[in-house]
């Protein structure tokens, strides 16, 4: 465990004596505050969510089962590790989720997870919030693709081990499509989506840009999973 993962189960720790309940002779931290109960989806997230999320890239099993319970329709993909510096580690192919997602894409297991607390935490909730309608769709530029990060020859994307997804838009259930970029630089309730859906994108995944962080992301935003942390 990492010294900052380890600080925060400590205070997790903590603050969960306040509502812990006493089972079975002893005290117990609800669930989504335990630190070391399995990750769950569905409920709301706890203290100690993103540091369970974090801990999903040590632990191949504990990442399937998270994704095990939602009614997507996923397979495993063969492992591909090259010289080329672009893999397939942990990777599942996408074919839908609570959503369509169009043509299928790649994810490594703990981006999908990412993928699915914002889907279920960000997506639904926001779509019925700005614009009174349920999403039945995503549509998207494609996940794995073995490169270089734009304009940094030698230091591959996150796409080049498929955990990076680059969404374009969300088709609601009237027909409406609300793309990022028609959408995003209005002053309405589909701007507002889009903004929120880029805001709630941060909180599971470790980099988000959008089209304020230059050119290349005018169209889409950019969702990955890595060793930075950047939101912009």
């Amino acid at each position: 465990m990492s010294r900052a993962g380890a600080v925060l189960a400590a205070i997790a720790l903590v603050l969960g004596a306040a509502v812990a309940t006493w089972h079975d002779g002893r005290w117990r931290l609800p669930e989504r505050h335990d630190p070391w109960a399995p990750l769950s989806i569905e409920e709301p997230p706890g203290w100690t969510t993103r540091w369970k999320l974090a801990r999903l890239s040590d632990d191949p099993q504990a990442c399937r089962a998270a994704l095990a319970p939602l009614p997507w329709r996923v397979a495993a993909l063969p492992e591909r590790r090259g010289a080329d510096g672009c893999e397939l580690v942990d990777a599942l192919r996408i074919d839908a989720m609570r959503v369509r997602v169009g043509r299928p894409f790649a994810l490594s297991c703990p981006a999908a997870v990412s993928l699915a607390m914002w889907e279920t935490h960000v997506l639904w909730p926001a779509a019925e919030r700005h614009l009174g309608r349920r999403p039945v769709a995503i549509e998207h530029y494609g996940s794995y693709a073995c490169r270089d990060v734009r304009g940094a020859a030698g230091l591959r994307s996150r796409h080049a081990s498929a955990n990076a997804l680059d969404l374009a838009a969300v088709v609601l259930d009237d027909g409406r499509r609300v793309t990022v970029a028609r959408d995003w630089h209005g002053d309405g309730a589909a701007a507002a989506f889009l903004r929120e859906l880029h805001r709630g994108a941060c909180r599971w995944f470790d980099v988000v840009l959008g089209p304020e962080h230059d050119a290349a992301h005018a169209d889409h935003l950019h969702v990955d999973r890595g060793p930075r942390r950047a939101c912009r």
